[in-house]
Order: structure tokens, then C-alpha cells, then sequence
């Protein structure tokens, strides 16, 4: 327990220090630039001991819940036994991950549909679309992009491809999609790739992706455990101009916006 508590003192000191910069920044422009008090000191101040709290907490969290968690997951899906490994030394083909392409992808639908920023991005969407795309279509749109992505990821680092190939392929895509898809929901496209990298999914996803890569043979965990970030970002945005392309062409007319 005494060492628990050091450790979040710790972490709590560290998090001030580099918490310190942004509020000297905010603080300074307030007083050197706008040149005004602020308006309620004590709220403000609570609201930054707040703030500093939650950090420490949450940073306390990952190292004992979700980064284990990820490794663990990845590790067991990926014994021998469970592989259905008979024979040491045996050859283990992609197919045999099939529960771990299965993982990844449950993870990334679960937590894009949990995700807050996406809601709020869905529902400005539908408000200002007229209805013609929908916040739950939206968040569905994402929620399957992400999960595609991350389970393709995990293909990518059990066989062994190299990251640059998938993410110029990605990108190609996507920007031929711009071309057709409507021009009012390109924006939205790529906000919804970047909302879906959360304080959830990132430390999940990459303790997934590195766990992953020190499971299996042959993989190094720098080289091949990291990139499912960018396909958690890059394959939302592609599902989100074909969801955009398929509303338009249903309701028989361009999407037009409100200001």
C-alpha cells in the first residue's frame, strides 16, 4: 500500500510538471494579452486541481488495468494450446488468429459506440444534414470502419506486412472517395477518424498491438507492435464517405447542409 501511494505521488508530481506549461500558457494570455482578471480565480483553480487528479487516476488505470489487460488478452489468444498447437515447432498459419482478428474488431465497434466525442460529432451531423444522415447511422458508419481497421491491423502484424503498404493503400481510397462522396461530409469524415482514437481505445489498442507482436515469433514489438492507431483512424474515415455516398444516392439527391 505505502508503495502504491509513493507511486501515485509520483505520478501526481510528474503530471504537475507537465500540466505546469498549459497553464502558464492560458493563464499568461489572459493576464499579458487580454489583460483581464479572471473571472472566478477559486473556480478556476479548483478546476485545474481537478483536472490534475483525474490525469493521475487515469494514468494510474492503464498501468493497472488496461495496458495488462491488452498484453493478457493478447497472450492468450495466442498460446499454443489455444492455437491449437499440437507439435513444437509446428507451423502456424494466419487462419489460426482467426479469434484474435475476432477480438480487435469487437473491441473497436465496442468502443467507438461508447465514445462521447463521436455522439456529440453524430448528432451535430444529423441537425444540421436536415436528418439526411442519421447520428445512429453515423456512429455505426465508425463503429464498423474502426473494428474493420483494427482487425486488419492484427492481420498485418500476424502476417508480417510491412505498415506503409495498407496505410498509402488507405489513403488512395479515401481520397478517390472524396471525389464522389458529397462535399458538405468530407470534414465530418475525417473528424470522425480522429475521435475514435480515445483515452480508451489508445492505451488498449496499443498494448493489444504490442502484446500481439511479442506473442508471435518472428514479430518485434517496435517494428510490428505499433500502426493500429492509424488503421483506427485512417478506416473510420472510409467508412464514413461510403456511408455518406450511400444516403445521398438513397434519398436520390446531393446532401445539402444548413449553415
Amino acid at each position: 500500500m505505502i508503495e502504491w501511494l509513493s507511486e501515485l505521488v509520483l505520478n501526481l508530481l510528474n503530471t504537475c510538471r507537465d500540466f505546469f506549461p498549459i497553464a502558464t500558457v492560458l493563464i499568461g494570455f489572459q493576464l499579458l494579452v487580454i489583460r483581464k482578471p479572471l473571472n472566478n480565480p477559486k473556480k478556476t483553480l479548483l478546476g485545474f486541481i481537478l483536472v490534475l487528479l483525474g490525469i493521475v487516476i487515469f494514468l494510474e488505470g492503464l498501468d493497472m488495468a488496461l495496458f495488462p489487460l491488452g498484453k493478457l488478452m493478447a497472450y492468450q489468444l495466442t498460446t499454443p494450446e489455444f492455437l491449437g498447437v499440437k507439435q513444437p515447432g509446428q507451423i502456424v498459419t494466419w487462419q489460426a488468429y482467426f479469434w484474435v482478428y475476432i477480438f480487435a474488431a469487437s473491441i473497436g465497434f465496442a468502443t467507438a459506440l461508447a465514445e462521447p466525442s463521436l455522439l456529440a460529432v453524430a448528432i451535430k451531423a444529423e441537425q444540421i444534414s436536415g436528418g439526411t444522415i442519421r447520428a445512429w447511422g453515423l456512429r455505426i458508419a465508425v463503429a464498423i470502419g474502426l473494428g474493420f481497421g483494427l482487425a486488419l491491423g492484427a492481420w498485418r502484424i500476424v502476417t508480417g506486412f510491412d505498415l506503409y503498404f495498407f496505410i498509402i493503400i488507405g489513403y488512395l481510397i479515401a481520397t478517390l472517395q472524396t471525389l464522389f462522396a458529397p462535399k458538405s461530409i468530407i470534414g465530418i469524415a475525417f473528424d470522425s477518424g480522429t475521435v475514435t482514437t480515445t483515452m480508451v481505445t489508445v492505451p488498449l489498442v496499443t498494448a493489444l498491438g504490442t502484446g500481439l507482436a511479442q506473442a508471435i515469433p518472428g514479430r518485434n514489438p517496435l517494428l510490428d507492435g505499433f500502426g493500429l492507431l492509424a488503421f483506427a483512424s485512417l478506416f473510420p474515415i472510409i467508412a464514413v464517405l461510403s456511408y455518406a455516398q450511400i444516403a445521398s444516392w438513397r434519398s436520390g439527391r446531393n446532401l445539402t447542409f444548413k449553415p
